[in-house]
């Protein structure tokens, strides 16, 4: 992984910020979709696609690429905006989000769009996914079932914490603890909100951090929103042996607009014509900021 130095900092600042605008634009193009998880975790994919991640573009299908594997599908916005602006198919096929016949369907689908490794949708199946192609990647590296040499292939899976309801999460967190699948690296996109209000109000989580740690693996929280918190994360990952890896993000649904931010109600919500124009104001407005802190 590359040295995080100052200027790549500012790079990703202003990448993300362009995604954000990116998923605002798509959603109201298509007068639908999931837009406060998308903006939380765009410093995230940002940080992902541009500086962690090990894949081609050109070449999607790379047999030693990383695998991406999005549980939470319906924040699909933010994986195709990131995809998009790291060269996987022309930025301006963003607008087709949602249209009859698009690649960019409302829950992604593996065979409709290159770069993508899972069809996604049904909430709570895709770490059973991370884990299953975790178990493969050992396997073709002839070590079969045994700790993985460190580490050829890595699947970063990415979930809610909503969808931690749902029980086949833990099945599969078992099963990854147990086979101390050290070449998986799972991130929780903690942002305390789901579709019907407060996570710890509809299903207390806490103390999720020990939960995962009870089944074996290690884990790690930071903030979201800090790009050197993010790839530190990320490096520590690949230092750690006989283990899986969680990463609790703690993110603001809606970042980057003070009316959208914390707001539970944007999980999934159109815009009115002069919300739109406030919210893309807003994130110009901070693209300005970030360029002229780092002069």
């Amino acid at each position: 992984m590359p040295h995080l130095h100052e200027d790549k900092i500012k790079f990703l600042e202003e990448m993300a910020n362009t995604i954000r605008q990116d998923i605002i634009q798509m959603v109201v193009k298509a007068e639908s979709g999931h837009v406060g998880g998308p903006m939380g975790m765009a410093d995230i994919f940002t940080a992902l696609y541009f500086h962690i991640l090990k894949h081609d573009p050109k070449k999607p299908d790379w047999a030693d690429r990383d695998r991406v594997v999005l549980s939470n599908g319906h924040i699909c916005p933010v994986l195709y905006a990131a995809m998009a602006r790291a060269g996987y198919f022309p930025v301006e096929e963003l607008q087709t989000l949602r249209q009859f016949g698009s690649r960019l369907q409302g829950h992604p689908h593996r065979t409709a769009l290159p770069g993508l490794e899972t069809t996604s949708g049904p909430l709570g199946s895709g770490l059973s996914q991370a884990v299953g192609m975790a178990i493969g990647a050992r396997m073709d590296g002839s070590t079969l079932l045994t700790t993985s040499a460190k580490k050829n292939i890595n699947v970063y899976g990415f979930m809610s914490d909503g969808e931690q309801d749902c029980g086949q999460i833990w099945e599969a967190a078992m099963l990854a603890g147990k086979l101390k699948l050290d070449n998986l690296t799972c991130l929780i996109d903690r942002n305390n909100i789901q579709i019907d209000g407060l996570t710890e109000n509809i299903m207390p989580l806490e103390p999720l951090r020990e939960k995962y740690e009870a089944f074996n693996w290690h884990v790690l929280e930071i903030n979201g929103h800090n790009f050197v918190e993010i790839v530190n994360a990320y490096e520590e990952a690949q230092a750690i042996f006989e283990k899986p890896v969680l990463i609790i993000a703690h993110t603001i649904p809606g970042k980057g607009v003070d009316f959208m931010e914390f707001q539970y109600q944007w999980h999934s919500k159109t815009f009115k014509p002069e919300e739109v124009t406030d919210a893309l104001n807003q994130l110009r407005t901070l693209g300005g900021k970030i360029a002229s802190e780092h002069q």
